[in-house]
């Protein structure tokens, strides 16, 4: 086995295969098109990837479909809604604007990619503008687009990731509490969490 080093390395061995495609290039903007647009606001899904001192982040977001809010051809506002708190994504973009969003939508093969600079707002206004049921978000990340472009559906057909029967039963793996119990020698999880979160997810989805 032997690593690949150098970028001149790298294009020979793929070059070996073909010059890239125009389809490759020629889907790249670095604005929302009208026919991007209508990708965008039926996502009910992204990951969020982000870079800091400490390293990489890719963190997934999801809420109904049009999570993200387009304020206009080149700028995403993305609601921070609750989770754990740790707040990884945030600190990197604070210290690192760059970001990079790839958008799922159930059933279609192709993702949707975004790549731009992020800034972090926590202006009441704006904030309450994305409220549920009464809950604001506590920030909204302000995402400045440089490129967007669709991928294809190889990824997604080889996966078969919307396919029912690729689905897994989640008896065959171990729960949340299992790994949290395991990890804490006991003081968190177990199966009192398992059978308490469905429950709790619903009290504070928002």
């Amino acid at each position: 086995m032997a690593a690949v080093r150098t970028v001149a390395e790298l294009e020979r061995i793929y070059g070996a295969f073909g010059a890239v495609g125009e389809a490759s290039t020629a889907k790249v903007a670095d604005h929302i098109t009208p026919h991007y647009r209508r990708f965008i606001e039926a996502a009910p899904f992204l990951a969020l990837a982000t870079s800091g001192p400490e390293g990489l982040d890719c963190s997934p977001r999801g809420d109904v479909p049009g999570l993200v809010r387009i304020a206009d051809p080149r700028t995403l506002l993305l609601p921070d809604r609750r989770g754990n708190n740790r707040i990884d994504s945030l600190r990197n973009v604070v210290r690192d604007p760059r970001v990079g969003l790839m958008f799922l939508i159930p059933g279609i093969g192709n993702a949707m990619r975004v790549n731009g600079r992020a800034v972090i707002e926590d202006d009441p206004a704006l904030c309450d503008s994305f409220a549920v049921e009464g809950k604001a978000p506590r920030t909204v990340m302000v995402i400045a687009v440089a490129e967007v472009y669709f991928q294809c559906a190889r990824a997604l057909i080889r996966s078969g990731l919307w396919q029912s029967d690729r689905h897994v039963d989640p008896k065959t793996l171990p729960t949340p509490g299992l790994i949290l119990a395991e990890m804490s020698r006991g003081r968190v999880g177990g199966e009192a969490y398992d059978s308490a979160w469905a429950d709790r997810a619903r009290q504070t989805m928002w």
